[in-house]
C-alpha cells in the first residue's frame, strides 16, 4: 500500500535556518517562502499560489540572504542548513513595496476581485498585499499607466480585463502545466508582452475548454466569472463534493441570497484544487425557474401515450395541461396507497423501483431498503446497468471486488497508461489531467478506441481499432506477452488460477491473425505488448466503450488476464479501473441499489447474507434476484396473465424514458404501467409518464456521502435551501416507507442523514466500519477499505491476495462474439453514443445550466470528412440517422477522430434522443444493453426538432 499523504512528512529530512532571526526548520528541498508559511511567517508574493510551479517572475517575495549580492525570490529559493534569511530587512521591504506599488499603479480606478472582507480592497491578493505592507500609489507613477487594453467578454463564462493583469503568468501556469490545454500563453516582449489565448484569439473563440483553473489561479481579476464581478462578499462557503461525474472532486460554494455565485476547486485527494467546466460553471440549474417546487397528480383522463412526448413543451412551467398541484399528504397517500395495493392485489413482484446514481449514498441505501423490505423483492437497479454493469459483473468474477484496484492519480507512478473505450477529457476531465500530467513526466499513454479523442494528443501510440473487436485486440496482446515470454511467471504462478486455459485460448489470437479483424497492424500490437509487460507499472483505465457491449462483460475478462499475467496489477501505478460515469454510481451499487446484491456485493443467493440482512432489517426477504433495468421495461409489457408481470414503479432521480435503450420501448413500458411514481426534481422526459410527481432537492440542497470512482467516501454539505415545496429525497422515501407500512424513524438532521449512514455502515461493515460519520465531518474524503478509525484507507488494493475465496485473481477465457447487429446494404453505418464535456447524461441538468447551454446548445451528429464528402454534407447540415428502431433528424459535425463508417452522437439532448436508435440487446452477464454499437442508415435532410423548454433564453 502506498504511503499515507499524511504520514509522507515524517520521513523528510529537515534543515534548520533563521528566518528574521526565528528558527525554522524546512524539509530538505522545501523553499524559503514554503517554510514561512507552515510557521506562520507571512511573505508578500503574487506569482506564486499552492498547487502551481514557483516561477519567480514578480520578485514580490524577495528576500535578503547574509553573504549573498542580490535579494533572492523565496518562492524558488530552497532553504539550506545554515542559511540566514531576512525578509522584514529594510533592503527587502523596499523592494517589495517597490513591486507592489508598480504593479497597482498600472491598476484599472475601479477593479474586479473585491476583497471578501473589505470593499475598499478591489484588486483582489495584489489589494491585499498593498494594504498589509501599507503601500499607497505615487501620483508620478500612475500618470505612467499603460495605455489599458479592452475587455474581452465574448465567453459565456469568463471576462477577460487584462487591464488587470500583473502578468504573474499564472493563468498560463495553470493552463498549460495543470490542466494541459495549452490554450493561454504569453507573448511579444517588454512592455508590448500580454496573456493571449491561442492565436491572440477572443476567449470565446479559443480552444479554451472553460475549466476555470485560470479563473481560480489568477490574483487580480484579470481573469473572472462573469458571475462574481464586483462585490465579492458572499453570506457563506460551503465544502461538498461535485455532483456530475465519478472523479469526485471537492469544491466550495460561494453562496450569496440563497444562490450558488462561484464555485472554488477544493484541495481534494481526487482533484488538488482542479475542477472542469460542469464543476466549476454548472451549478445554476438549482435555480432554474424550472424546477418542481409542488407535488402534482395526473389529471384524470389524460393519456400517457408516449408520442405525446414529442410535442410537449418541456417547461415545467406546461405541466398544468397533464397535471394538477397536491398536498404532500395527498400526493404521498395516493403514491404509496396505490402501491401497496399493487403488491396485495398481485404479489410483491408486481412493483419495482429505480434509484439514482446521482444522490447520496444514503439514499441508494436506503430506497434499495424500501424495496426490500416494502415492496418485498430485488427488483431494484439504478443506471449502472446501463454503464458499468458488465464490468462489475467481470470484477467481482475474477478479482472479487467490483471496485477499482488504483486509483486515478495513481497514473504519477506509471510507466504506461492504457485508456481503452474512454474519453476522459470529456467525461472525465479531471481525471484526464493526471494522465496528460503524467505524460509531460514521461509516462507512455496508449489509447485504444475506435474514436481518436483529445488525449490522443498525449498518446505515445494510438489503436484505433475497429468498433466491436476489443476482445480479439485485447487478446492479441495477451498472445504477444505469453509467446515472446513477457510473462511475470512468479505472479502468475502465485497469485492466479486457470492460466493454462487461458494460454491455451489465445493460441489462436496472435497479432498477424488478429490485424485483420481488430484494424491494428501486427508491429504496433506486438509493440504496445511489450511496453505493457516491461514497464515499471501499467495502468488500464476504461469507459463504457468497454462495457455497453453484448460481450462487455468479455472485453473485461481480457482486460483482467492482460494485467495478470503480465503482473501489472497489486503495486503503484498499475492495475484496473473503471472511470465510473455518474457522481454516486460506485456508492449506489456498493449500497446495494442493484438486483442480485445486498449492499456490499452480498449475493441476494447467498444463504449466509440473506440471513444477516433479514435479522439485521427484521424483515421476509426474497431470495431471488430482481429484474434489471431493461428486464422491468420488459416485464411491464408482459401479458396480465404473467405472474411476475411489473404493475407499479417508483423511480428516484432516473430518466429512462431517456437514458434507456430502443426507447420506444421503453417509454411505451413506462406508459403501460398502472401506477408509475417519479421522484426528481425536473419535469423530466419520465416524470411527463408519472401518475404522482415528487418534488426533490438538487445536490446543492442536500448533506449526504457520495463515493467517487477512487473508492473515496466524501461528504457534501447542505448549501442552500431547495425552492417552494421540494423535500428532501431522503425524507420522501421514509414517508413513502412508512405509508407502506414500514416502521421507520430516522431521527436527527437532515432527515436523519447520519442515522441512516450509520446503519449502511453497520450493512457494509466489511469495506468502511472505520469511517464514521464523525470522521467524514472532519475529513470530508475517506478512501475505503477502510476498517478501524486509524486506518488512512487503502490508496492500492490486492498487494498480497484478492477478494476472492482463495485470494487468487480468477482468469477467464473469452473468444470473439460479434455485436448483436451488424451494418448491412440498408444500415452501412455503426451508430457509437456516449457523453460530451459540457453535458451530462440525459441533459436534465446541464441543459438548465445557461453557461453549459450556451457552449453546447445544439444536438449535433459527428462524422469524419471522408464520409461526409462521400454523401455530398458539409458541417453543418441536417442528416437524419435512422436504425431499425427508430430515427433521429440532427445537424452533422465534422470530427476526423470518428472512423469512416461510424457516426457518434451524445444522447443529452431530447429533441434528437441517440437512444431512440440503439440496441437493447444485453449481455448475458452482466445484462447491460449494447449502447455501443447498433446498425443505422445516414441521409441528407430531414426536420430538426424544435428545442423548447431548454436553451439560454429560456434560463436567461
Amino acid at each position: 500500500m502506498n504511503a499515507p499523504a499524511h504520514l509522507a512528512e515524517v520521513t523528510l529530512k529537515t534543515v534548520e535556518f533563521k528566518l528574521d532571526q526565528q528558527t525554522i526548520h524546512a524539509f530538505e528541498g522545501e523553499t524559503i517562502l514554503n517554510a514561512a508559511k507552515r510557521h506562520g511567517i507571512d511573505i508578500p508574493h503574487l506569482c506564486y499560489t499552492d498547487g502551481l510551479r514557483a516561477d519567480g517572475n514578480c520578485r514580490a517575495c524577495v528576500v535578503e540572504i547574509n553573504g549573498e549580492r542580490t535579494l533572492a525570490p523565496s518562492c524558488c529559493r530552497s532553504a539550506t542548513a545554515g542559511m540566514q534569511v531576512q525578509a522584514k530587512s529594510e533592503r527587502a521591504v523596499k523592494s517589495q513595496k517597490m513591486v507592489v506599488e508598480m504593479l497597482l499603479s498600472d491598476m484599472p480606478d475601479v477593479g474586479y476581485k473585491w476583497s471578501e472582507t473589505d470593499e475598499t480592497q478591489q484588486h483582489g491578493e495584489l489589494s491585499d498585499w498593498a494594504s498589509r505592507l501599507n503601500v499607497t500609489v505615487r501620483p508620478e507613477l500612475k500618470a505612467l499607466r499603460r495605455e489599458q487594453p479592452k475587455s474581452d467578454l465574448s465567453h459565456p463564462a469568463m471576462a477577460v480585463n487584462l487591464d488587470a493583469c500583473i502578468q504573474c503568468n499564472r493563468c498560463v501556469r495553470a493552463c498549460r502545466e495543470e490542466q494541459v490545454n495549452d490554450v493561454i500563453g504569453y507573448a511579444l516582449r517588454g512592455a508590448h508582452s500580454e496573456i493571449v489565448f491561442d492565436l491572440k484569439d477572443p476567449m470565446g473563440d479559443s480552444t479554451c475548454v472553460a475549466c476555470g483553473e485560470c479563473v481560480q489561479a489568477c490574483p487580480t481579476g484579470a481573469l473572472m466569472p462573469k458571475t462574481q464581478i464586483g462585490s465579492q462578499i458572499v453570506d457563506k462557503k460551503v465544502d461538498s463534493v461535485c455532483p456530475f461525474c465519478g472523479v469526485g472532486c471537492l469544491l466550495t460554494y460561494n453562496v450569496k441570497d440563497n444562490k450558488i455565485v462561484s464555485v472554488d476547486g477544493r484541495d481534494g485527494p481526487a482533484n488538488h484544487n482542479r475542477l472542469c467546466v460542469k464543476g466549476r460553471f454548472g451549478f445554476d440549474y438549482a435555480h432554474s425557474p424550472q424546477r418542481l417546487t409542488v407535488p402534482l397528480i395526473r389529471k384524470s383522463g389524460v393519456s400517457k401515450d408516449p408520442e405525446a412526448l414529442q410535442h410537449l413543451n418541456r417547461d415545467s412551467a406546461d405541466w398544468s395541461a397533464v397535471f394538477r398541484e397536491a398536498t404532500w399528504e395527498e400526493a404521498l397517500s395516493l403514491s404509496a396507497g396505490t402501491l401497496k395495493n399493487l403488491r396485495d392485489t398481485h404479489g410483491k413482484k408486481s412493483l419495482a423501483g429505480f434509484g439514482s446514481a446521482k444522490g447520496s449514498n444514503e439514499e441508494a441505501y436506503l430506497f434499495q431498503k424500501l424495496v426490500r423490505t416494502g415492496f418485498g423483492s430485488n427488483n431494484v437497479d439504478h443506471c449502472t446497468r446501463l454503464c458499468h454493469a458488465s464490468s462489475v459483473a467481470a470484477l467481482l468474477e475474477g478479482v472479487g471486488s467490483a471496485a477499482v484496484s488504483n486509483q486515478v492519480n495513481d497514473v504519477e507512478h506509471a510507466g504506461l497508461i492504457f485508456v481503452i473505450g474512454s474519453n476522459p477529457t470529456s467525461n472525465h476531465p479531471v481525471a484526464a489531467t493526471w494522465m496528460k500530467n503524467a505524460a509531460k513526466k514521461g509516462a507512455k499513454i496508449v489509447l485504444a478506441d475506435p474514436r481518436i479523442t483529445d488525449i490522443g494528443k498525449h498518446a505515445w501510440r494510438t489503436m484505433q481499432f475497429k468498433a466491436d473487436t476489443d476482445v480479439a485486440m485485447i487478446n492479441a496482446l495477451i498472445h504477444t506477452v505469453i509467446e515472446e515470454g513477457l510473462t511475470d511467471e512468479a505472479f502468475i504462478r502465485d497469485r492466479a488460477s486457470n492460466f493454462e486455459a487461458l494460454k491455451e485460448n489465445v493460441k489462436g489470437y496472435s497479432p498477424e491473425a488478429m490485424a485483420p479483424i481488430c484494424g491494428i497492424p501486427a508491429q504496433t500490437l506486438r509493440e504496445v505488448a511489450r511496453e505493457f509487460a516491461k514497464a515499471k507499472g501499467a495502468m488500464v483505465l476504461w469507459g463504457m466503450g468497454v462495457s455497453q457491449h453484448v460481450h462487455g462483460t468479455d472485453n473485461a475478462r481480457c482486460l483482467i488476464a492482460l494485467v495478470t499475467v503480465t503482473g501489472q496489477i497489486g503495486k503503484p501505478g498499475s492495475g484496473l479501473h473503471p472511470l465510473r460515469g455518474q457522481n454516486n454510481v460506485q456508492g449506489a451499487s456498493d449500497a446495494g441499489l442493484i438486483p442480485m446484491m445486498y449492499p456490499n456485493y452480498q449475493r441476494v443467493t447467498n444463504k449466509a447474507a440473506h440471513d444477516w440482512f433479514e435479522n439485521f432489517w427484521d424483515t421476509k426477504l426474497d431470495d431471488q434476484p430482481g429484474y434489471t433495468v431493461v428486464e422491468i421495461m420488459h416485464k411491464a409489457l408482459a401479458p396480465d396473465s404473467d405472474p411476475h408481470k411489473v404493475r407499479g414503479m417508483y423511480i428516484m432521480g432516473e430518466n429512462p424514458a431517456m437514458s434507456d435503450p430502443d426507447l420506444n420501448h421503453a417509454r411505451h413500458a413506462l406508459a403501460s404501467l398502472e401506477h408509475l411514481v417519479v421522484q426528481d426534481i425536473f419535469m423530466t422526459e419520465t416524470a411527463w409518464l408519472a401518475d404522482v410527481v415528487l418534488p426533490a432537492t438538487a445536490w446543492p440542497e442536500k448533506t449526504g456521502t457520495a463515493s467517487n470512482t477512487d473508492r473515496m467516501v466524501q461528504l457534501g454539505q447542505q448549501a442552500i435551501d431547495p425552492p417552494g415545496q421540494a423535500k428532501p429525497d431522503l425524507w420522501i422515501i421514509q414517508q413513502i416507507a412508512q405509508r407502506m407500512g414500514l416502521n421507520w424513524h430516522y431521527e436527527g438532521e437532515h432527515s436523519g442523514v447520519a442515522a441512516v449512514y450509520e446503519e449502511m455502515r453497520q450493512a457494509m461493515h466489511a469495506a468502511i466500519s472505520g469511517i464514521t460519520w464523525e470522521r467524514l465531518q472532519r475529513e470530508s474524503s475517506v478512501t475505503y477499505p477502510c476498517l478501524s478509525a486509524e486506518d488512512p484507507g487503502a490508496t492500492t488494493v490486492f498487494l498480497q491476495h484478492f477478494d476472492t475465496p482463495d485470494g487468487r485473481v480468477h482468469l477467464v477465457p473469452a473468444d470473439i462474439i460479434p455485436a448483436n447487429e451488424r451494418p448491412d446494404a440498408d444500415f452501412p453505418f455503426v451508430l457509437i453514443t456516449g457523453r460530451q464535456l459540457e453535458h451530462w447524461h440525459t441533459g436534465s441538468m446541464t441543459r438548465r445550466a445557461t453557461v453549459l447551454d450556451a457552449l453546447e446548445p445544439m444536438a449535433t451528429a459527428s462524422m469524419c470528412g471522408t464520409d461526409l464528402q462521400t454523401l455530398g454534407l458539409s458541417a453543418g447540415d441536417v442528416i437524419t440517422v435512422q436504425s431499425r428502431r427508430g430515427e433521429v433528424a440532427i445537424h452533422v459535425r465534422r470530427d476526423d477522430g470518428t472512423p469512416a463508417g461510424a457516426v457518434f452522437m451524445p444522447f443529452a439532448y431530447y429533441e434528437a434522443a441517440a437512444n431512440l436508435m440503439t440496441n437493447a440487446a444485453l449481455d448475458p452477464f452482466g445484462k447491460i444493453p449494447e449502447f455501443k454499437y447498433c446498425a443505422v442508415a445516414v441521409h441528407k435532410g430531414g426536420e430538426v426538432a424544435q428545442t423548447v423548454g431548454y436553451g439560454t433564453a429560456v434560463l436567461a
